[in-house]
Parts: C-alpha cells; sequence; structure tokens
C-alpha cells in the first residue's frame, strides 16, 4: 500500500507542476473555453492576473509539499486536502463556463487521487 500512495503522489504532484510550470504557455484539449494558456483560461474563467498568481502559488507549492510528503508524510494530509480544494474549484469554473465535461477530467482525476491520498 506504501508504494501505491506514492505511486499517486508523484501522478498528482509531477502532473500538476508539469501544467503550472512547463504546460502553462502551451494549449491543450483540457483548458477552459477556447483559452490557449493559463492565463488566458483564467480571463475566460472572469478571474484576474492576481487569482491566476495566488492560485498558482498553492498548486505549486502544495504539488511540491505531496512530492515531500513521500519523506514527511506529516506533510501529506494537509497539502492533498488543499490540492482537493483547488481541483474542486477548477472544476466549479469549467461548469460556470458550461464547457463540456470532458474538460473538467483532469481535475475530477486528480481530486480523487488527493482524497485517496488524503483519507487512505
Amino acid at each position: 500500500m506504501e508504494y501505491f500512495n506514492i505511486a499517486l503522489k508523484l501522478i498528482v504532484g509531477l502532473s500538476l507542476l508539469n501544467v503550472w510550470l512547463i504546460q502553462n504557455k502551451k494549449p491543450t484539449k483540457w483548458r477552459g473555453g477556447n483559452a490557449q494558456t493559463l492565463n488566458e483560461e483564467f480571463s475566460v474563467y472572469g478571474l484576474n492576473t492576481t487569482m491566476l498568481y495566488v492560485v498558482g502559488f498553492f498548486k505549486v507549492g502544495c504539488s511540491l509539499t505531496l512530492l515531500a510528503s513521500i519523506y514527511w508524510i506529516e506533510l501529506e494530509y494537509y497539502s492533498a486536502l488543499v490540492l482537493a480544494v483547488l481541483l474542486t474549484g477548477s472544476i466549479i469554473m469549467h461548469i460556470k463556463i458550461s464547457d463540456p465535461l470532458f474538460k473538467s477530467f483532469p481535475a475530477a482525476l486528480f481530486l480523487v487521487l488527493c482524497l485517496v491520498i488524503a483519507l487512505v
């Protein structure tokens, strides 16, 4: 079970870091509306650049903390829980702008994985 938990942390942590640090200026089929970048996606949601930086700070920080929790288990619960809250917000934003359901899939998948990490 320990290796399964580590695998989940690696999947979630590295995937979110990829989205926010590497793919942030690249188009993907998962972006809200017709946005091509994260900045455009936040504009589509009606959120300003400050919110982009606040959300980004927490997602990157909690992703790093989740990865650190592989060694320091006491970090696991809170980092996974904060990420779960942020991912719930992502799903709500997709619903708010009437995105097709498939665009919420990554956020929903990572939400479930974060809840498994936090609660199991």
